[in-house]
């Protein structure tokens, strides 16, 4: 049976007629009061309540506090057993979920059905739908000007540890084993004892640790036959080939090797730079993948919006709100500049969309700035790549607002104009074999003119390198270095680099509340500013 108490239900006494005013106070200006009044109410306990009877079996924890507690856990980022704890004895979360009574069934959630809960809402996505909920009613709320935003991306580990090439084949292989032997026990006798030695027995996987650098490479060999042995052996029988395990087997036999027709070396190591980004770092968590900059693990794109001005009242100043409006977890080898457009229609689909978005030079393509721009957004972020110093560019040219050549770095306007794929500029042979600049020029003599040819793309990555170079482009710019404050931030309130689960979808659930608790955390700082009294000033 489904139990859900409306938390815009009011009561006929006051519950919390115990407090005393000032620590009243201090509930409703602080994080408890911003969530009991809005968050809580907002959160998506009709979704949730799909996956309950409504009229059979035993009634179900109070959904809205159950989800209000998921959303603290994340918040706070503790542990099931300190959720447990904070539920049952922490005035704050009390005051915050709306929790009035004093029982058991109210003030008390089992660690079990904290996981299922958890595991309800991570396995159907609906974190996301909890996030914009929240998300959106606080920007109604506190009227947050959404028409500039920034984008930045934060790299992040789950709780799995690094492992070498040596340690993947030998994880995969004791995984696989230890599954076999529990589900297919008979199939483990026919498993070479040798092998079974070496990857099953207690101690088996700590030598593997232990090999010295001089002997990775035979060890390594080793290790890749039995798993290619393992591999021959069992994908002809239905049963064990339908295993996970095994499918991992298969996965990293395909990433890490090559087949060869030699019956005495089947198998052949690719070579480390061979290895694609997006191979198995881990058997443990078989989603996460690999970046060359950062490492092993995810990345989360964050795009927030920010305030180039202090709004000011007639009365006093009000500290300005800056939210995070979008917030999407992929593997780490996902690049950046294919997370703009996605950003822009979630914001576009909720009608926060911005008008104006910095971003570092990974997200500022040429096909990103055009994309926006038909969206209606400015992308304000520099062009990827530099221009040779020494040498003249297309930048050094004078480039108009419709993008068109106008004149050379000397000041010569163009003798002819001709655009097709690729658009060919004429400049008078007098004037550049007169040029000093001429050794460093990219215009190329013809019959009749020097030409400069190029294509549009190129005339577009130039202007925009022209405009870098303006105070206007650097003023506009270097709001995006608050992202990094942002960063820092949500990690330093929710601990989000460094999460305690594994997987896409455990981690996609923690990363995305986590950067709703930020937005929570800002508001209530916003709103204690606001209900803070005016300091009274003795007169002169």
């Amino acid at each position: 049976m489904i139990h859900a108490k409306n938390p815009n239900q009011r009561d006929i006494f006051d519950p919390w007629y115990f407090l005393t005013p000032k620590r009243r106070q201090m509930l409703e200006a602080g994080w408890p009061g911003l969530f009991r009044q809005h968050i809580l109410p907002s959160l998506p306990v009709d979704k949730v309540a799909q996956y309950f009877t409504a009229d059979f079996g035993r009634p179900t924890k109070e959904l809205y506090s159950v989800l209000g507690a998921l959303v603290l856990q994340q918040a706070f980022d503790l542990t099931d057993e300190q959720t447990v704890d904070q539920f049952a004895f922490n005035i704050q979360w009390h005051y915050g979920l709306n929790i009035t009574e004093e029982s058991d069934a109210t003030k008390y959630i089992s660690p079990k059905t904290l996981w299922n809960s958890r595991n309800i809402v991570a396995s159907n996505n609906l974190e996301e739908t909890i996030f914009k909920a929240g998300t959106d009613r606080l920007q109604q709320v506190f009227n947050v000007d959404v028409d500039k935003q920034r984008i930045d991306s934060v790299h992040i580990k789950s709780n799995m540890r690094r492992l070498s090439r040596i340690g993947i084949f030998s994880e995969s292989i004791h995984k696989f084993l230890v599954n076999l032997k529990r589900h297919h026990g008979a199939l483990i006798d026919t498993v070479e004892p040798a092998v079974v030695e070496r990857y099953l027995s207690k101690k088996a996987l700590g030598c593997f640790a232990q090999v010295k650098p001089s002997e990775s490479k035979k060890t390594l060999g080793q290790v890749s036959k039995d798993l290619f042995d393992l591999v021959e052996q069992f994908k002809a029988v239905e049963n064990v080939a339908d295993m996970y395990s095994f499918k991992l087997l298969q996965r990293v036999l395909a990433e890490h090797c090559n087949l060869t027709a030699d019956p005495d070396k089947p198998v052949e190591l690719k070579k480390p730079a061979e290895i694609a980004s997006d191979s198995l770092q881990n058997p443990s968590d078989p989603d996460a993948s690999y970046s060359g900059h950062k490492g092993q693990g995810y990345t989360v794109q964050v795009m927030e919006t920010f305030c180039t001005q202090r709004s000011e009242s007639s009365e006093k100043k009000q500290k300005s709100l800056n939210l995070i409006t979008h917030v999407d977890v992929k593997p780490a080898h996902h690049h950046d500049a294919h997370a703009l457009m996605p950003a822009i229609e979630d914001t576009e689909q909720r009608d926060i969309k911005p008008k104006e978005v910095v971003a570092d030079a990974l997200y500022g393509s040429d096909d990103n700035c055009r994309k926006a721009q038909n969206h209606g957004v400015e992308l304000t972020a520099p062009a990827l790549g530099k221009s040779q110093q020494e040498r003249i560019s297309l930048s050094d040219f004078e480039i108009s607002e419709k993008a068109q050549i106008i004149a050379c770095p000397q000041g010569h306007a163009p003798a002819k104009v001709r655009q097709k794929k690729r658009q060919s500029i004429g400049f008078a042979i007098e004037h550049c074999e007169r040029c000093p600049l001429l050794a460093d020029c990219p215009v190329k003599k013809g019959k009749k003119f020097y030409y400069l040819r190029f294509k549009d793309k190129e005339l577009r990555i130039a202007a925009r390198r022209a405009a870098e170079n303006c105070e206007e482009f650097k003023d506009r710019y270097r709001w995006r270095a608050g992202a990094e404050a942002t960063m820092s931030e949500y990690d330093r309130r929710t601990g989000v680099k460094h999460l305690r689960v594994r997987g896409h979808k455990a981690v996609r659930f923690c990363a995305t509340i986590k950067a709703l608790a930020v937005n929570i955390f800002r508001a209530a700082a916003v709103q204690a500013a606001q209900m803070m009294p005016e300091p009274a000033f003795a007169e002169a």
